[in-house]
């Protein structure tokens, strides 16, 4: 009796260890993926100013696709190239479901296709901003609120989870 008292014990007791590991690791799997979200807004918007060119994915200059392209590359994620392929990667969601980290996808022009992408730096009620590579300024941080971007957006896109 006092042997299977024991084993009950330690079953418990190792069960309830086991749980709690569970707990940790998907508090740990989030505060990750905040980091890798953090760190691609981050390193996105460290070339704030650099200017556009086109096929550009260097400080030297960026276009849109390059500067998304290179910012994920340096979290060792490989995105397509161009911004019409980078459309076609994740998960398309809602622009009222928008976060930090996701891809938001225009297309500029009167273009039958996407043409132009940004990384979501900031969600408010209203309000997307974005880091982007525009043909006009270089790097810079853009909103849904401009008509331009209003009038051209597309859909946006949740890369990770």
């Amino acid at each position: 009796m006092k042997r299977v008292l024991i084993f009950l014990l330690l079953a418990v007791a190792f069960t309830s260890c086991k749980s709690t590991s569970n707990a940790v690791s998907k508090n740990e799997s989030k505060k990750e993926s905040r980091n890798l979200v953090n760190n691609l807004v981050e390193k996105a918007t460290d070339n704030i100013g650099v200017r556009y060119k086109a096929g550009g994915t260097t400080k030297s200059g960026f276009d849109c696709s390059g500067l998304v392209y290179t910012t994920f590359q340096s979290e060792n994620i490989t995105l397509p190239r161009a911004s019409y392929e980078q459309a076609k990667i994740g998960k398309v969601i809602p622009l009222n479901d928008a976060k930090k980290g996701d891809l938001i996808f225009f297309k500029t022009n009167k273009s039958r296709q996407i043409n132009h992408v940004g990384l979501i730096t900031e969600v408010n009620s209203d309000e997307v901003k974005f880091v982007h590579s525009s043909t006009s300024k270089g790097v810079i941080i853009s909103s849904t609120k401009e008509p331009y971007y209003k009038n051209s957006f597309e859909q946006v896109n949740r890369i990770l989870n």
